[in-house]
């Protein structure tokens, strides 16, 4: 959807390049490393995403990077399913522990959400491997814009 804007210099201030075809849907970076939204609703979200060679270190395990984005999309897609279309919301916080090395297959993360108070959100992720087995888990702090 977006392949044609991919090399496109973001440019502060000026009008965004590419609009989101619904409030839960994947941005540019996320259809770029192949994510899929399977599901976001009441605060929960699973995400899918296929471990291509792209998304590899240098010993053909699944670079952490890629799994820090699956799992931080997830908790996003969770809390864009508790909050009213248009809200202006960040990461501000995130950690992640690996459990175990992604080898191949099909990765998911399995995200909750919950308001803490009026602009703060937490979330959890666990991220499992093509064979189900828990690879990581991740935990962030999120902020919404003052209005």
């Amino acid at each position: 959807m977006y392949e044609k804007v991919y090399e496109e210099p973001m440019v502060e201030g000026a009008p965004l390049p590419f609009e989101l075809p619904a409030w839960i849907a994947c941005a540019p970076f996320e259809e770029f490393l192949g994510m899929r939204i399977e599901e976001a609703v009441e605060g929960r979200a699973v995400l899918t995403m296929p471990f291509k060679v792209k998304l590899a270190q240098g010993k053909g395990l699944m670079h952490g990077g890629a799994v820090t984005a699956l799992a931080d999309t997830a908790v996003a897609m969770a809390i864009k399913s508790l909050l009213p279309e248009d809200t202006n919301f960040v990461t501000t916080e995130l950690a992640l522990k690996f459990h175990a090395p992604i080898h191949g297959g099909t990765v998911r993360a399995v995200a909750a959400a919950t308001r803490e108070d009026e602009r703060t959100l937490r979330g959890i992720a666990e991220v499992f491997d093509g064979n189900g087995v828990k690879a990581a888990t991740f935990t962030s702090v999120f902020r919404v814009k003052r209005r």
